[in-house]
């Protein structure tokens, strides 16, 4: 993870690193690499970011302070209170009581933004959506795997049932779809009869598409000579595509431009272990840029590596074989963020903190 932050930095002159939850878990502090951990490794300042629509935020940001040990005290240098609602004003004594018992500054009160959507955490947006349950017939199935990722790839198809055990109903599409463990998740579609169930889906004349690690599943077998998931060795796959995975022992991660077979040229993203062999008379998903053929399309079923390729409803409406709007403008919500930010952080503070050191 260092050596990833060097690659960075020698590219960029800023660096944002996102935290992954709260950064005073004391039962994790020995193993933590997505917050404390890493910035006391770099030696990088830190902003602490409380939610105060979730309550509780005087104790969050107090408690927070106290749980820090000397070495990191120093890095917390201010904090800033997010998602507020109502008059901001009403809340000075608040910050002046916080800056008090705390000993750091406030670098804002941020307003909650209505109207402007952001991606959830991997498997965050799954909370509160019921297997099988969904408002919009869309048509269109998501297979929830124990270590589902890069849900951002679903953006153009939120009314997508999220499916975590087998149902009745017949789909248009079934998208098995990225993972942080290819092998765990395959065994786990065997185990809850979801494998079966996509084989069924299929014979019924559903189109089915994995991405990534969803991809890898689709083909004959994954194989794990160098342990990097588990010591399982081979788990077999679900046979829709010919060919094999074996997971290699670095992760290839790059930035791609391709375009599908009718001509359709989109942005997208490669992050994942492994090769995947393909039958060469087979009609690849895409072709990059450098000419290099990616996944492959059979009788129904498509397999990628890239991410983000049906965040472009071009590729999307090939796939579905009708056209797709774009339902987030994304410059649009960058945009307003950036504003927002602009209109309502302490910029002379914020810079002394965090761009003068």
């Amino acid at each position: 993870m260092v050596e990833a932050y060097r690659r960075l930095a020698s590219r960029f002159d800023f660096i944002i690193l996102e935290g992954a939850g709260s950064i005073s878990e004391l039962n994790l502090k020995k193993t933590d690499l997505v917050n404390l951990g890493l910035a006391k490794r770099l030696r990088v300042p830190v902003l602490l970011t409380a939610d105060i629509d979730r309550g509780g935020v005087f104790a969050s940001i107090v408690g927070t302070f106290q749980l820090l040990d000397e070495a990191e005290r120093p890095l917390v240098r201010s904090f800033a209170i997010n998602r507020f609602r109502g008059d901001a004003t009403l809340f000075a004594g608040g910050v002046t009581m916080l800056e008090e018992r705390t000993g750091a500054a406030c670098v804002g009160v941020f307003p909650y933004l209505p109207n402007v959507p952001l991606d959830a955490e991997d498997g965050m947006s799954l909370e509160g959506q019921a297997s099988g349950q969904s408002s919009v017939d869309s048509g269109i199935g998501i297979v929830a795997l124990p270590h589902i990722s890069n849900l951002t790839d679903f953006r153009l198809i939120p009314d997508a049932r999220r499916i975590s055990r087998p149902l009745e109903k017949q789909f248009e599409l079934v998208i098995v779809p990225g993972t942080k463990n290819t092998l765990g998740d395959l065994e786990w579609l065997h185990a809850t009869g979801i494998a079966a169930w996509i084989l069924e889906q299929h014979a019924g004349g559903a189109r089915i598409l994995g991405i990534c690690g969803g991809y890898q599943m689709l083909g004959e077998q994954v194989e794990d000579p160098f342990g990097m998931e588990s010591d399982r060795g081979c788990v077999a796959g679900l046979g829709l595509l010919p060919g094999r995975t074996t997971l290699a022992a670095e992760k290839i991660t790059r930035r791609v431009h391709a375009t599908t077979p009718s001509g359709v040229g989109f942005e997208a993203y490669e992050i994942h272990l492994g090769i995947t062999t393909r039958d060469v008379s087979m009609a690849p998903f895409a072709v990059l840029a450098d000419g290099t053929l990616d996944g492959c399309r059979s009788r129904r079923v498509t397999g990628t590596y890239l991410h983000g390729a049906i965040e472009d409803p071009g590729v999307l409406g090939e796939l579905l074989g009708h056209p797709v709007k774009a339902t987030i403008d994304r410059e649009r919500v960058f945009e307003a963020l950036a504003d927002w930010f602009d209109a309502n952080v302490n910029w002379n503070r914020f810079e002394e903190l965090y761009l003068c050191s």
